[in-house]
């Protein structure tokens, strides 16, 4: 390897704040220590230089000599007034503080919250430079934490006008016309269900009994690409955000309300567009035909999960016949696709209680039961179905271009390790081929329920998964054991989705089209996607600080949810907040060492053991709102001094 040799690729930093440069068509990824990334932030596109070559204990390390293209220009943070002109200081270390000159202040005040867009980025000798184009109301703290994980991801707050004027110009009225293109399903038994908050209503389900005793269930989306053209503003706004963003308190849409909430969202009693899957089931779940195309419906009632979860247990209620039929049929399909190789990790999902200030007051655990699982098995049917549908379509003797979900097989490499931890409990795996390491992950997920690894399993078993992305190249969906899948069924808050409605129009019309920078459209929705989640995570860290600043002092019994050379983290048992013990509290103990076949800390005299799943009893130290920064104390019997709570003073 040419030790000048440079090579293009994108900044990914771990929450640990080591940094790696992702080069495509390149296995490994180039390390870069905070010192020679020269101004480079998470997500932007660089070019990298080679400085050291790995070998069997090191990875290959290199250093960022140009940012070639940023990924975000704006920034939250708190203005720092100084005679006249200011500096926008963000909590990131890793962005300087952003010089505002007095012309480009915009009332903001000192000791303002406000974002920063960047005009300048400056070098390693000279601050970027930017404008001030918002000031957050330093009265409402939730809702500028809130503004500012958006802005800090990369999300835009509010839609341009002439967006909200591409809406609002948009006519509610379906013609006749238009219903006479499209096969009516209005006066077949349609219902939607959705969690009783939801707004927009993007799928609904219609079921009939046909002559034959078979089935005829209809899987009817949200036809948002009827009303959003390719190209208008409306398109190019929901491609830039590519997702909706979901946060512990608001939904930040990916298309404004007009579209999402009127327009497109599957209300009961009213006619709406949809583009549909329609299957004919027997009763015994085997699918015996598929139809897909644009239809029309009208929903007879909204749902929410809740009241059907109610009908199921029950087996009574309203539309009960229907609703146990369909939960009937998306059983036998769920057993059937874990059977196919499907891997069946589940993890809780977590939403704190909030108050009417968004203060969050207490803490629920959602459970996934099989109303959720009624919904989740017709739209992967779905999904299924118009991915091969898709996939059998040629251009010129080659596959169409579409924008495929595929999950790759896990990486050998962190395999190996989970495999070899897993051992240490007794679970053995099968690595030989790919369906033989899903039956094995199958088969300890179901054993291991209820015991006390379950956590520490189910959660690095999840790492050790690929990520799943969009792209044109189709290698299959591995955790869903599907050769071909898609995103059809979200096209309200998914662009992919949008996507693949256009093109299957195309090919159902008989003219097919290879777009030819579809893989690039693949590669940036994947991007949000990921930028998405990390706001939401954030959001939760923020409304977990918020939470645990009424217990500075307490002690909780908690679990050892990650380790890593400076300490471990630790999420408390009944509120599942986590936060950090630091390796110098731990000084009084040992000396510890990371020990990565073992994801634990391990005493040099002692041989005392943290290890990721293992119980433990913390003190809240500290909690950092603005860092969204959780400092917890161990407390066992190798403690018997009393911890003084500790203030984290930011550094600029």
């Amino acid at each position: 390897m040419n030790k000048q040799a440079i090579y293009k690729g994108v900044v990914d930093i771990t929450r640990s704040g080591m940094a790696f440069i992702v080069i495509e068509g390149r296995a490994q990824d180039i390390k870069v220590h905070s010192a020679n990334l020269h101004s480079a932030l998470d997500g932007d596109e660089v070019a990298v230089q080679i400085i050291r070559k790995s070998n069997t204990s090191t990875r290959t390390e290199g250093k960022v000599v140009k940012v070639l293209k940023r990924k975000n220009t704006a920034f939250a943070g708190t203005i720092e007034m100084n005679n006249g002109f200011a500096f926008l200081v963000t909590e990131n270390e890793m962005i300087p503080d952003i010089y505002i000159s007095k012309e480009d202040i915009n009332e903001a005040k000192d000791g303002d919250k406000a974002v920063a867009e960047i005009t300048h980025w400056g070098d390693d000798k000279h601050n970027p430079s930017g404008k001030i184009t918002a000031v957050f109301d330093k009265e409402n703290f939730n809702d500028t934490a809130m503004k500012e994980i958006l802005v800090e991801n990369g999300f835009p707050l509010t839609f341009p006008d002439e967006v909200i004027q591409s809406a609002d110009a948009l006519s509610a009225v379906i013609s006749s016309d238009e219903i006479k293109k499209r096969k009516d399903f209005r006066k077949i038994f349609t219902i939607t269900i959705d969690p009783a908050d939801a707004k927009d209503f993007d799928d609904a389900i219609s079921i009939r009994k046909l002559k034959n005793n078979h089935y005829e269930i209809g899987v009817h989306i949200a036809d948002v690409s009827h009303f959003v053209t390719p190209e208008d503003a409306l398109d190019k706004e929901a491609y830039n955000r590519a997702t909706s963003v979901y946060l512990a308190d608001r939904v930040l849409p990916m298309l404004p309300e007009k579209v999402s909430n009127e327009l497109c969202s599957l209300r009961p009693h009213e006619d709406k567009l949809t583009f549909s899957v329609v299957f004919e089931i027997s009763p015994d779940a085997q699918i015996k035909n598929t139809w897909i195309g644009r239809t029309a419906i009208h929903s007879d009632h909204r749902f929410t999960y809740e009241e059907v979860q109610e009908i199921i247990e029950a087996e009574d209620g309203m539309h009960a016949e229907q609703i146990l039929t369909l939960n009937n049929l998306s059983q036998q399909l769920r057993k059937r696709r874990f059977v196919n190789g499907a891997i069946n990790f589940s993890s809780e999902e977590i939403r704190f209680k909030l108050d009417e200030n968004a203060f969050p007051i207490g803490v629920e655990i959602k459970e996934s039961k099989e109303a959720h699982q009624l919904i989740e098995e017709m739209m992967l049917l779905a999904n299924k179905a118009v991915a091969e549908y898709a996939s059998k379509i040629k251009i010129n003797k080659k596959p169409l271009p579409f924008p495929f979900r595929v999950h790759d097989v896990p990486d050998d490499e962190k395999l190996k390790l989970f495999v070899a931890f897993a051992a240490q409990f007794g679970y053995k795996f099968d690595i030989s081929s790919p369906s033989g390491i899903a039956h094995s992950f199958n088969e300890m997920l179901q054993r291991v329920k209820g015991r006390p690894e379950q956590l520490v399993l189910e959660q690095l078993g999840i790492r050790t998964m690929s990520k799943a992305v969009y792209t044109t190249e189709n290698i299959g969906h591995y955790g869903l054991g599907f050769e071909d899948y898609c995103h059809f069924t979200s096209p309200i808050r998914r662009y992919p989705d949008m996507m693949v409605h256009r093109i299957i129009a195309e090919c159902l019309a008989g003219q097919p089209r290879a777009d030819k920078i579809l893989e690039k459209k693949c590669h940036h929705c994947s991007d949000r996607e990921r930028k998405a989640m990390e706001a939401e995570r954030s959001a939760n860290k923020y409304k977990q600080v918020e939470y645990m600043q009424q217990f500075i002092g307490d002690d909780f019994d908690a679990v050892i949810s990650g380790v890593a050379r400076f300490g471990f983290w630790a999420e408390t048992l009944d509120a599942k907040c986590e936060g950090m013990v630091s390796i110098q509290s731990l000084q009084d103990i040992d000396e510890f060492v990371y020990t990565d076949s073992e994801y634990a800390l391990m005493g040099i005299h002692t041989r005392e053991k943290f290890r990721m799943g293992d119980t433990v009893k913390i003190k809240v130290v500290a909690a950092n709102l603005d860092k969204r920064q959780l400092d917890y104390e161990l407390v066992n019997e190798h403690l018997d001094k009393k911890t003084d709570p500790k203030k984290n003073k930011r550094s600029k």
